[in-house]
């Protein structure tokens, strides 16, 4: 297929800002949004800043402003009833205006000194406008400014884009999809739906269209993660079906409270994996608070029963410490069961016996850090691998657990970002899931309250009332220093501040910029009591548990996202006194701001929030997914909007593979070609959850 007025130049541009390589690829960049050119608007008519309008009008005068590269074009022009101003910065040397020439207009209007104004609109002389530059919807392309300076703003994209069509009508392209599935789901065949996603006959047409890329996207990326999931199901696991002496001692006399029903739940989901005789791959969702290590430690010696060693991975030193001491004070009256901690601080004399501890299987459950996949870290018999916070390890590394063990362990994965369904299908696919969706009993809900910083000195109050009472309290800020560009509070600022404020009480400082060694002994300080104030950035986000600090300020809270917000207010409520989260922001909030504080202040459901922050902001500001990825780049389906196609395309690819795993059957050629151009070859880590 040719491309007409793409030259070298333009090649180049296309294939540096949008990877365009072909005119195929070129037909698939879709456009954002349309704009019904059927209708024609007055000045007068303009109601906002969002629409694109055309009118029609003269020009009465024109004239440059400026000198040199800081020149501009100003012209006014006139519809009959009122006028406007027209600006040009660039491109000006080709401009050629002409005076009471009749003049279609098209663009996006912007308010100015209280007047109606457009930068570089489109202007075409009414004698060269053809019926179809004035009917149906037209297509507007994302471009860039490189793309801008080489012709292929949306005009000239559109240009492009429909001087393939002739071709794309006479010739047209293979399809991607079978017509088994395009049948049986009543899509559009792909070159009706080319054709009707670029110039569509109407609404319909458009609308048809877009749901058929969609889908396919949704259904390629599902019948990657299922494939893979359909491999994983293959590989030998250890068998562990004994439930033995330490669990059902454990859960008879040592509970530090009675089980969920969700917790019930979810070990009976992760025993049966691991009885199965396939390797487990299973994510662990829970909230803040929910109990998910007591889960972990219990899956633990259901393992140990069975004769094998259980490894937990936590992404920070604290983190590890933290479950270290949560566990060894559980266990204290189960003295059999031996538990071990190995991370960077440990010393090279504590090491030695460790490591011979844990290759004669004396030690039961290691917990660590990255510590955990050095060579020298050998075990007798590795069973479990459990992973905190997963998206704090990079594959490679977690690879490098699943080489101590003779085949491949068990893996649980834990997190505490709530993930929504449509995101969790797509980004975690191919892990079985489970979900703790409910709070161990006597826990109060955390109180969370929205103030502007002209309510400053009645907070101050508040924390002096607070810490009166025997309680701790955190101060969060979005800058370690003062930003000249940035209006936001600065920890550094901020710390000198509550100094001032408070000066009968000890108050720690931490950031992510300090070493570790001063990190860890400033956060040591707080956990134990002798500081009343912890002044920090988000490295508190994960991994610090003070069942004590009951107060959480969040400083410039309009610049987290919802699941940063709901991450940081689970640092509070962990013990039996009511805790607060309070919500600090400047006087003057956008729409979507204000919709994210009230959503904080309304509920404490992990999943609603997250679901929430899914619809404002998209996948890619969840935490841990843009370091996931997506299996399959999306361009057109969103996980915010789609989950309906999802799930359609989700059956369609089970279907499919249900039937031939393998994709060998000749029927199905097509999908195995498509994947493979799709995901360009996998790498060696495919298999790892």
């Amino acid at each position: 297929m040719y491309c007409k007025n793409v030259g070298a130049r333009r090649a180049d541009i296309l294939r540096k800002e949008l990877h365009v390589l072909t005119a195929l690829d070129l037909l698939h960049q879709y456009p954002y949004r349309y704009v019904d050119r059927s209708k024609f608007y007055t000045i007068a008519q303009i109601e906002d800043e969002d629409t694109a309008v055309q009118i029609k009008g003269v020009i009465t005068e024109w004239h440059p402003i400026g000198i040199g590269k800081a020149q501009r074009i100003s012209a006014t022009f006139d519809d009959g009833a009122h006028t406007c101003e027209l600006v040009w910065f660039q491109g000006i040397k080709y401009l050629k205006l002409m005076f009471n020439t009749p003049y279609l207009l098209f663009g996006k209007p912007s308010r100015f000194n209280h007047e109606w104004n457009f930068v570089h609109p489109e202007l075409t002389p009414m004698s060269k406008v053809t019926p179809e530059m004035t009917q149906g919807l037209e297509p507007m392309y994302e471009t860039s400014e490189a793309m801008k300076r080489a012709g292929l703003n949306a005009k000239g994209m559109r240009q492009i884009i429909a001087g393939l069509m002739p071709e794309l009508k006479q010739n047209g392209v293979p399809d991607t999809i079978g017509m088994d599935v395009i049948s049986r789901y009543h899509l559009m065949g792909i070159n009706e739906a080319l054709v009707n996603i670029h110039f569509p006959k109407d609404i319909a047409h458009m609308q048809q269209a877009r749901e058929r890329f969609k889908f396919e996207e949704l259904f390629y990326t599902q019948l990657h993660i299922l494939r893979k999931q359909k491999k994983q199901e293959q590989h030998i696991g250890y068998a562990m079906p004994i439930v033995g002496e330490r669990f059902y001692r454990f859960y008879r006399t040592c509970l530090p409270f009675e089980l969920t029903n969700a917790q019930k739940r979810v070990i009976r989901e992760i025993h049966t994996d691991m009885k199965s005789g396939r390797q487990m791959n299973r994510l662990l969702q829970g909230d803040v608070g929910s109990g998910k290590t007591l889960v972990a430690l219990m899956c633990s010696l259901l393992a140990t029963d069975n004769g094998y060693q259980t490894c937990i991975m936590a992404p920070t030193e604290i983190l590890a410490n933290q479950h270290f001491e949560t566990l060894s004070a559980i266990l204290r009256n189960m003295p059999e069961v031996r538990v071990a901690l190995l991370t960077g601080s440990t010393t090279k004399k504590q090491r030695e016996p460790l490591h011979e501890a844990l290759r004669s299987g004396q030690i039961d459950i290691l917990i660590g850090t990255h510590a955990l996949i050095e060579d020298e870290v050998q075990f007798a018999n590795l069973g479990l691998v459990i992973i905190d916070e997963q998206h704090r390890f990079g594959v490679k590394q977690r690879s490098k657990l699943w080489s101590k063990s003779e085949q491949l362990p068990h893996v649980l994965v834990m997190t505490a970002t709530p993930i929504p369904r449509t995101l969790a299908m797509t980004v975690y696919g191919d892990l079985s899931t489970s979900i703790i969706d409910e709070l161990p009993p006597g826990r109060k809900p955390i109180q969370t309250l929205h103030y502007s910083i002209l309510r400053r000195s009645s907070i101050n109050q508040f924390i002096r009332q607070q810490i009166e009472l025997g309680r701790q309290v955190y101060v969060v800020y979005p800058l370690i220093k003062e930003n000249e560009q940035l209006d936001l509070q600065d920890l550094q600022n901020g710390y000198n501040a509550l100094c001032d404020t408070f000066p009968e009480y000890r108050i720690s400082m931490v950031h992510g910029q300090m070493k570790a060694k001063d990190k860890d002994f400033q956060m040591q300080r707080f956990v134990s009591g002798e500081t009343q104030i912890l002044v920090a950035t988000t490295v508190i986000e994960v991994g610090v548990n003070v069942p004590n600090a009951s107060v959480m300020i969040i400083e410039n809270a309009e610049r987290f996202g919802l699941s940063q917000l709901h991450q940081l207010r689970g640092r509070v409520g962990r013990g039996a006194e009511q805790s607060y989260c309070i919500l600090l922001t400047r006087t003057e909030l956008s729409k979507e701001t204000r919709q994210r504080m009230d959503i904080m202040v309304a509920t404490n459901d992990g999943f609603r929030i997250a679901e929430a922050d899914l619809q404002l902001r998209g996948p890619g500001d969840l935490e841990g997914t843009q370091q996931s990825g997506l299996p399959i780049t999306l361009h057109i389906a969103s996980l915010a909007s789609d989950g309906q196609i999802l799930t359609v395309a989700r059956q369609a690819a089970k279907e499919i593979l249900d039937k031939d795993p393998e994709l060998s059957e000749s029927v199905n050629t097509i999908y195995k070609r498509q994947l493979a151009h799709l995901r360009n070859e996998e790498g060696f880590y495919s298999g790892i959850s």
